[in-house]
């Protein structure tokens, strides 16, 4: 099944569900499964883990509705299933007050591994905004994001475009603090 067939979002709903986005070992399978299908052992080697702890990740995946067998065939007398995402995106529920950012942590995670000597853009600008500039600001972010994500490549190496636009405690803007 070809990414443009998925549904659109997949909404985290249930506690099973949360669970088994928040591992980041299983977000890292799912982002092998962002574009293409993918057997246990195609996994396990992208991400670098046993066969059989890919497989544990994958069946929590699976059985949170995560991801989906699209295809199978047998290869000496074995069934070998491809495994591909449920849906286009994953929508996290709000995190609520003092709750952990699931998403964010998993961004900051993979931006850490990242190779120290590849080509980053990280940049963190505190602004203040209007409730119109603010929204504005939120909507031109979504809608680049959209824009790239409709021009992505499966056949290119994968790029993360991650923000977050938020308006921090009110204790957070103390003196001294990161301008």
């Amino acid at each position: 099944m070809a990414t443009e067939d998925l549904p659109e979002a997949f909404h985290v709903t249930t506690d099973e569900q949360l669970r088994a986005v928040s591992s980041l070992t299983r977000h890292r399978i799912m982002g092998v499964l962002r574009f293409e299908p993918a057997t246990i052992t195609q996994i396990a080697e992208r991400v670098g883990l046993a066969k059989g702890s890919s497989s544990y990740h994958v069946r929590l995946l699976e059985r949170a509705g995560l991801v989906r067998v699209v295809r199978t065939r047998k290869v000496r007398g074995v069934t070998e299933r491809y495994y591909a995402m449920a849906a286009r995106s994953v929508v996290l529920p709000d995190p609520g007050e003092g709750g952990p950012d699931v998403l964010m942590r998993h961004a900051v995670a993979d931006l850490e591994a990242a190779p120290a000597d590849g080509e980053r853009h990280v940049r963190m600008a505190h602004l203040r905004l209007t409730e119109g500039q603010f929204a504005e600001l939120g909507a031109r972010l979504e809608a680049l994001a959209e824009e790239y994500r409709g021009l992505s490549d499966p056949s290119l190496p994968d790029a993360s475009f991650v923000f977050a636009l938020f308006r921090p405690a009110s204790g957070a803007r103390g003196e001294g603090g990161v301008k």
